[in-house]
């Protein structure tokens, strides 16, 4: 995942390609009997030519535990909190008591306390709960405690078993009663109890069967204790039976099979921000760090002597999903295993480099273990232990990751070296994967991709996150990329919204992906999970709450291209969209971001010199708007101060959004805080804006971005910080769709807003199993696309198979209204020549047997 800088949270759809950049025509964004007129197309296919071939792997998915993806969501424990180790270091609400409150059974008393004490269960699961029983009460008196699991409660099924186990110890000589039960938030109860007896003060697992009489969605655990004397408790849990494949420890079915039905070529995991944040010590009791790097050897062997860590995303992690239910999880769907370990060097805004060269070797070593885990005989040291876990034949890794959007490359790549050196010495068969940092461009990209060109890596991991009308414009990426490699991983990718907008304007770059399949070679959309009540991220592949999940617009079309890849390329070309140029247009802004600056002498003036606005603030404020409606902005000294450093995105604006072909002068002081200053042009309103952001991402790099509905691009950038108490002199020149800024009187950087944002995409794949084109074809905007299609030989059949995505702009897939789903048809091919109208806002695969 990119710097939190850069995360928008979207409600507004990309429609309408704005801010007056090449407009596809015709440009109506509404669905029905107003849509605008058809525009005509053609495509042709080239079957006597040969198009590269597309890896079986191409499309995977990537998961990561970020939306409470894990516990509570593809780990299918119902329990939260089940070992008490829950702890403010993870989220400041956490005790070691959330989730849990007391309860009693016929009057019985006593006290529920946390405990970490020698007395513990072991040393990775240091806390436990202590009942102290009063004795009081009537016949069937009990003292426990109450379970509340994820939001609003345990979900049961009626008819459906759950397994429940708990570790115990008492010390009374003839044992504790143990009363295990399922009621709802009012106490209605769920099904009948289970009685289980714990005897003697060592700790012992017990376990039994809850099924349930009702369905409920409020459901908590009991667990009472009878009689007096103090009984012990730790890893209080209760798993559904019908996990995914049936198995112990397991996984939500639903959401693993959701998973499962994209038919997936790979699965990257366990992230992600977790994996390269925080500290790379590995776990050491009593005093460990509880924010560290996902390491894996923490996560195996039994779930009572895993240790739990702070998630990166703010909140615990139990790490009961660990790595080797991760590789088991990859088999079950026929997923290749892709695991990214730590590089030791933190992003996702830390940006650190780990010196420390014994903890670097233990990290490489623990890699060359992972493979051997992975890949090793059951009589060798780590293969053992993956036996010893049910698994005795290897799980045969091919591929792994070193590092996850590091911004610092040179310091990375050091690092990377040494681990690919010491796996290719080892395991020369292992793909070593490389990364590009967080963007799509800039500094840190060119620096990286250098990098990792010069020294031949294999495959480098791209990640990014755009608005649509960059997936529109950007469909050609790949078509320069040297061929000779390295191969492309892209890893990380999403339009930044869950609408079936967003999810056209990935399907037309995913084009790309497929037309460039020597270059791209796996891709995944990202993330995977996410949980409609607490999430971190937004937009996400399938969402779930506790009873439900639910593919979005983006997994309908993801699932419609992994389930219909193929095997090589089949050349084609396509007519285009006629398209207007219209110049960069809108008024101008000042902002802050974490940062208090000053600003004085702004002047407009068009590009014959007329002026449009001049204000030294000597007569207040009058001539802007507080666009945002953040910050504290007032007079002080005759200069316009933003002075609350803790606001960010503050925008204030004056002018004219019809203003176009002007000169913008201000000067600007930083005062104090994180940041430099913001100054925007072409200002639409708060979402559709380009600023020149200088001093950003923590005062490190500076950079022009584009916004459009709030979700934004970088049109250029450089490595240029700002100085506190410094006056700098900005000038932004716009004419037509060009830009040019200056600093100081010099020439700061340049760049032209003009690649067309072509809504008709196309490519062609062949199918070797079923002997069939698969054409596919994306209309991403508000008119019919009447298309004549030249196969370029006689069909075999005179029948097309077809399946279409359709759907307004704006349709979002919910849990109880699918609004984008895929629709089968049928097309009459009557030779080699035929005409087909693809809709309005679609996605249409056409199978043709050659």
């Amino acid at each position: 995942m990119p710097h939190p800088h850069l995360w928008p949270r979207l409600t507004v759809p990309v429609i309408a390609l704005l801010l007056g950049t090449l407009v596809a025509a015709p440009t109506r964004a509404d669905d029905g009997p107003s849509r605008a007129e058809a525009t005509d197309y053609s495509l042709t296919l080239h079957p006597d030519r040969t198009g590269p071939a597309i890896s079986e792997s191409m499309y995977g998915v990537f998961y990561e535990d970020i939306n409470h993806a894990a516990d509570g969501g593809l780990y299918a424990e119902l329990v939260q909190n089940r070992s008490f180790e829950y702890d403010r270091a993870d989220n400041a609400a956490y005790s070691p008591m959330t989730a849990w409150s007391e309860t009693s059974a016929a009057g019985g008393t006593g006290t529920a306390t946390t405990v970490d004490d020698s007395g513990r269960l072991g040393e990775r699961n240091r806390r436990y709960l202590r009942l102290d029983l009063d004795g009081a009460g009537g016949r069937g008196a009990g003292f426990g405690v109450a379970n509340s699991g994820y939001n609003q409660g345990l979900t049961l099924r009626k008819g459906e078993r759950y397994d429940f186990s708990v570790w115990a110890r008492t010390d009374r000589p003839e044992g504790t009663s143990l009363t295990v039960g399922a009621a709802t938030a009012d106490g209605a109860a769920l099904a009948s109890p289970l009685r289980v007896t714990a005897r003697g003060d060592r700790w012992t697992k017990y376990t039994g069967t809850l099924t349930a009489r009702t369905s409920a969605a409020d459901g908590r655990l009991t667990v009472t204790a009878g009689g007096s004397g103090t009984v012990r408790l730790d890893m209080i849990s209760l798993f559904p039976r019908a996990t995914y494949k049936g198995r112990a420890n397991g996984l939500r079915k639903d959401l693993a099979e959701k998973t499962a039905a994209l038919d997936p070529g790979f699965l990257r995991f366990p992230g992600g921000c977790l994996v390269n944040t925080g500290s790379h010590e590995a776990y050491e009791a009593p005093g460990w760090e509880r924010k560290r790097s996902y390491q894996w050897k923490e996560t195996i062997g039994p779930v009572e002597q895993r240790p739990v860590n702070a998630n990166f995303w703010g909140y615990n992690q139990t790490y009961g999903l660990g790595y080797y239910e991760y590789f088991q999880f990859a088999e079950d769907i026929g997923a290749m295993a892709l695991p990214v370990v730590p590089a030791l060097v933190t992003g996702c805004g830390q940006n650190k480099a780990t010196d420390d060269p014994e903890l670097l070797e233990r990290h490489i070593q623990d890699t060359l273990d992972l493979i051997e885990f992975a890949n090793g005989p059951a009589r060798s040291t780590w293969g053992a232990k993956r036996a010893a876990m049910g698994h005795p034949a290897p799980f045969g890794l091919t591929h792994l990751e070193v590092g996850n959007e590091e911004n610092l490359p040179d310091e990375f790549f050091a690092r990377f070296t040494e681990f690919r050196e010491a796996i290719e010495a080892r395991y020369p068969d292992i793909t070593v994967i490389s990364n590009s940092g967080p963007d799509d461009s800039g500094a840190t990209f060119d620096r990286a991709w250098q990098l990792n060109r010069d020294a031949d890596v294999a495959m480098v991991d791209e990640h990014y996150y755009n608005n649509p009308q960059w997936f529109l414009e950007n469909n050609a990426r790949y078509d320069a990329y040297d061929r000779r490699g390295p191969k492309v991983f892209l890893g990380e990718y999403a339009s930044l919204d869950n609408r079936f907008s967003n999810a056209l304007a990935e399907a037309a770059y995913m084009t790309g992906l497929e037309r460039n399949a020597d270059v791209v070679e796996l891709a995944s959309y990202a993330p995977l999970l996410a949980d409609t009540n607490d999430s971190q991220w937004r937009p996400d592949m399938i969402w779930f709450d506790n009873e439900k999940s639910w593919g979005s617009a983006n997994y309908e079309v993801q699932k419609l291209f992994m389930n219909n890849v193929g095997d090589r390329v089949v050349p084609s070309t396509a007519s285009s969209t006629p398209a207007t140029t219209e110049p960069i247009t809108g008024a101008v802004g000042l902002s802050t971001w974490a940062t208090s600056a000053a600003y004085d002498d702004v002047e407009v003036t068009a590009e014959d010199g007329t002026p449009l606005l001049g204000d030294d603030f000597s007569g207040g404020d009058a001539q802007w708007t507080k666009a945002a409606g953040r910050g504290s902005w007032a007079v002080q000294d005759g200069a316009y101060v933003q002075s609350d450093e803790s606001a960010e995105d503050t925008l204030v604006t004056a002018g004219d959004t019809g203003w176009q072909n002007y000169d913008m002068k201000v000067r600007a002081t930083k005062k104090s805080g994180k940041e430099g200053f913001l100054v925007a042009f072409g200002v639409k309103d708060t979402g559709n804006t380009y600023w020149w952001n200088l001093g950003g991402w923590g005062n490190t790099r500076s950079a022009v971005e584009k916004a459009v509905d709030g979700a934004k691009q970088t049109m250029t950038e450089d490595t240029t910080t700002i100085e506190t108490g410094r006056a700098y002199d900005i000038r932004v020149q716009v004419r037509g769709r060009q830009v040019t800024l200056y600093l100081d009187g010099e020439q700061w950087g340049t760049f032209t807003d003009d690649k067309p944002a072509e809504p008709f995409r196309q490519v062609v794949t062949r199918d070797d199993a079923t002997g069939e084109l698969v054409v596919k074809v994306v209309n991403a905007q508000a008119s019919d696309a009447r298309t004549r299609i030249d196969l370029g030989a006689e069909p075999a059949s005179r029948t097309a198979r077809v399946t279409t995505l359709q759907a307004a702009p704006d349709a979002v897939n919910t849990a109880d209204d699918r609004q984008v789903a895929p629709r089968k048809s049928t097309l009459r091919v009557d030779g080699r020549v035929l005409s087909h109208t693809f809709p309005a806002h679609s996605v249409t695969f056409l199978r043709i047997r050659e």
